[in-house]
């Protein structure tokens, strides 16, 4: 019986006191289950150092996270002070620049910090979400690493130690600036002028979108005066001395973006007016470097995020299931609702060990990431490297779909509790979620460039060996029904003429796509739960969509 009481003691208290107490790594037993599957002799001090960063990342950093994302607090522009001089300052909340502070202090690019501590560092702070902290982060990866191959001055020299190791307990922030108004994905069409002036490069022009704007030093395509070919520099965002003075290096904030997600991480319109530059590789391999070296690590870093984000929101979906009664029954005891609890688990569960497996991959190439297809190696790297890049590309736009569908069935799961920002961690998960699916390169744009990828490299790597090695453990018949499917989609050689038959193809493919790296993800996730010491498991072909 329910009779009426004007004083009605039902209270939410039980959940958030469960939910404030998770920590993130040490409740996990099946993200320790992936670093004992994936990690090989590294997984104790692995999960040692996990462990303590976790109580980081679960507590103080969660709270700092769900403070800033609030909209009063979001970043703003003072672009001038009391005086009348232009500062262009990005006005963060103070809980932001702890965190920031904190997390970068962790040296997580560091040669000290080997590649599973940083991978699973990374994982476990992106239950957090965005929090304006994870995309500095990929940027300042991608700076790392565009500098360990490239830089030869000291300049650079300089630029990568206060990145990578840190200069006197400060480490620098990254950020990477690409897009223009005329064309995000479309880097050829770049207009940014580099010039040079009294042995110096200089840049002018306007860039639309540059996340991460309050970073130290931006990684910018610009073609070079007189030039076609889009060429990769490093601009300091100031120049020695002048931070404290507020003194930007020739260049203004014009405006920071009102974006629907990340909203703590502030994305602005620039306009560089003969910032000093330094170039960073061939001046005519610009693209190829920026595609091949720093977007693929944002993209990378994406999978990571929006795979681990999705522990977050099951095992709170899980917990509200089992609190939330309604009809005299928790709400997990409903079939409907129990089955999208199980569509959440599978969903989380192959995302994260599919992530982990490919990582494995990706720290096993030698030398680190090349620029473009094609390198002077062996056949057998140069099959792996184009392995490792279609699967960046596939857990991306795979991984991202999925946490929103993940997201909304969370939502659902929560009622009409789920849309409201201040009762749950959804809506911020969903509308970051929907700005990382766009963050570099949009779904049409990435699965136009696999299907041109998978075109280029033909004579050396037929596209059915490929998903071969990709899908290598699964069961034969499954093997060759996506080899055969691949070289049929491949017949049409390129994804650019409008035709019904084109159309077609183009449907056919995102839903390919979405299934070979599903089928990927259960083989990974079959293997984790076979344990280190024996064979893959083979897996059942997926169901479509």
């Amino acid at each position: 019986m329910s009779l009426p009481d004007r004083n009605n003691p039902y209270s939410f208290n039980p959940f958030l006191e469960w939910r404030s107490k998770v920590d993130y790594y040490a409740d996990d037993h099946f993200l320790q289950k992936m670093v004992r599957a994936f990690a090989g002799e590294e997984a104790e001090e692995v999960d040692r150092e996990a462990r303590e960063f976790s109580r980081k990342a679960s507590f103080r950093w969660r709270d700092f996270a769900e403070r800033i994302a609030t909209p009063e607090r979001r970043p703003y522009m003072m672009h001038y002070d009391g005086h009348k001089n232009r500062i262009d300052r990005i006005v963060r909340p103070y809980e932001i620049e702890m965190m920031e502070k904190e997390v970068f202090s962790e040296a997580l690019f560091s040669q000290s910090t080997s590649p599973w501590t940083r991978f699973v560092k990374l994982a476990i702070l992106s239950q957090n979400s965005e929090a304006g902290v994870l995309c500095p982060l990929a940027c300042t990866w991608g700076l790392v690493a565009l500098l360990e191959k490239y830089a030869d001055t000291p300049e650079t020299l300089r630029i990568l130690a206060h990145a990578r190791d840190g200069i006197d307990g400060d480490f620098a922030i990254g950020a990477q600036f690409v897009s223009e108004i005329q064309g995000g994905s479309d880097v050829p069409a770049n207009l940014l002028e580099a010039a040079q002036e009294g042995g110096a490069w200089r840049l002018y022009g306007n860039k639309f979108f540059c996340s991460a704007a309050h970073a130290d030093y931006a990684v910018v395509t610009a073609k070079p005066q007189g030039s076609e070919r889009v060429g990769l520099f490093v601009v300091p965002m100031w120049l020695p001395g002048d931070k404290d003075k507020e003194k930007r290096n020739g260049y203004t904030i014009d405006r920071l973006k009102w974006k629907l997600g990340t909203v703590e991480l502030p994305t602005a319109e620039i306009t560089f007016q003969g910032a000093l530059a330094y170039p960073v590789g061939p001046l005519d391999r610009g693209v190829a470097n920026v595609v091949g070296i720093v977007l693929t690590l944002s993209r990378l870093v994406v999978g990571i995020g929006m795979s681990s984000g999705m522990l977050r929101g099951l095992r709170e979906c899980r917990k509200y299931a089992e609190f939330r009664t309604a009809f005299g029954l928790p709400i997990a005891s409903f079939p409907m609702a129990a089955w999208q609890l199980e569509k959440h688990e599978r969903l989380a569960r192959r995302s994260v060990a599919g992530c982990f497996k490919l990582y494995r991959d990706f720290i096993a190439l030698p030398g680190g990431l090349a620029p473009g297809l094609t390198t002077d190696e062996p056949l057998e790297i140069k099959r792996k490297r184009f392995d490792v890049r279609q699967l960046v590309m596939l857990q991306k736009i795979t991984t991202a779909a999925d946490a929103n569908d993940m997201s909304r069935l969370g939502i659902s799961v929560f009622g009409g509790h789920g849309v409201m920002e201040d009762f749950s961690s959804f809506p911020r998960m969903l509308r970051d979620g929907l700005v990382n699916e766009l963050w570099e390169g949009p779904r049409n744009v990435l699965l136009t460039q696999m299907h041109r990828d998978f075109q280029r490299v033909a004579e050396w790597y037929p596209a059915s060996e490929c998903v071969a090695s990709i899908l290598r453990g699964a069961d034969p018949g499954i093997i060759e029904g996506f080899a055969g499917e691949i070289e049929e989609l491949l017949s049409v050689p390129h994804l650019f003429e409008m035709n019904a038959r084109t159309l077609e193809v183009c449907e056919r493919w995102d839903d390919f796509c979405a299934r070979l790296f599903h089928a990927y993800q259960d083989l990974a996730l079959a293997e984790a739960e076979a344990g280190p010491q024996q064979e893959e498991k083979r897996v059942e072909e997926p169901a479509r969509g």
